[in-house]
């Protein structure tokens, strides 16, 4: 553990010194963040604007899932992005051969080994919405720490699910229509799943788990989500993570190698 520590450490303190060198482009992501909140907030506002609300869900309650969703919108953008995404040209390109070698899981360096600071503003922003929310619902710092647990697993699974869809590239190596449509899918959770009709709740809930990465979140900082769902987002969180390293091992089986 301590040797990937340290390996961590001087592959995020190379990817920041790369990229500051264009700080421009930090602004660029900034206005870029606060025109996406706009309209996430004006979509929201829409339905809110005339007294209708989602059964169950004030304004300042769906403002916490909307502030949820734009944390994981700042870590996909810091996190994953730069990393899976680079998948698809590792093998393209025949790096992979190198990554393979490499005396350190290659899972870990492939989703690890660069960091992008242009979603920190979507990090900021995300907590800044929440922080609102919540002081206009009188929670505090016993409503915001349980929610660390199901916050965590949204994580784990978001990773999860990129991961694999990346690992796919070793059959099909043009995959960019399949991770925009897997990130628009992951757009529907701006809002709470009620916001859905039934059919579509069943599907952001048990084929493509948005539920488990803002709604289940939002519901536990608000202090009413029900142990079953609690249980459910560690249990799906954990095995998801376990199926991406067996399905890594198992793609590589079928990778030949850009000398073969």
């Amino acid at each position: 553990m301590q040797r990937y520590l340290k390996v961590l450490k001087l592959f995020w303190s190379a990817a920041i010194a790369a990229e500051i060198e264009y700080r421009i482009n930090f602004f660029i992501a900034t206005l870029s963040s606060i025109g996406n909140l706009a309209g996430s907030l004006f979509g929201l506002f829409l339905f809110y604007r005339n007294g209708y609300t989602f059964s169950g869900w004030s304004w300042e309650a769906a403002l916490v899932v909307l502030g949820i969703f734009t944390l994981l919108q700042g870590f996909s953008a810091t996190f994953l992005a730069p990393n899976l995404n680079r998948i698809v040209r590792h093998v393209q390109e025949g790096t992979l051969d190198f990554v393979l070698l490499k005396p350190i899981r290659s899972q870990f360096w492939l989703s690890t080994h660069t960091i992008s600071p242009w979603g920190v503003p979507d990090l900021i922003f995300g907590g800044v919405i929440i922080g609102y929310a919540g002081k206009r619902l009188g929670l505090g710092i016993t409503n915001y720490l349980p929610s660390i647990i199901p916050l965590f697993c949204g994580l784990i699974i978001l990773y999860s699910l990129w991961f694999i869809l990346g690992a796919t590239s070793i059959w099909f190596v043009k995959i960019y229509n399949a991770t925009e449509v897997l990130r628009g899918l992951l757009e529907a959770g701006r809002y709470p799943m009620v916001a859905y009709p039934a059919a579509y709740r069943f599907f952001f809930t048990f084929i493509v788990p948005v539920t488990f990465l803002t709604t289940v979140p939002a519901e536990v900082i608000l202090g009413r989500v029900q142990v079953p769902w609690l249980i459910g987002a560690l249990v799906l969180a954990a095995v998801l993570f376990w199926a991406s390293s067996k399905f890594w091992s198992f793609a590589l089986r079928f990778y030949t190698s850009a000398s073969s």
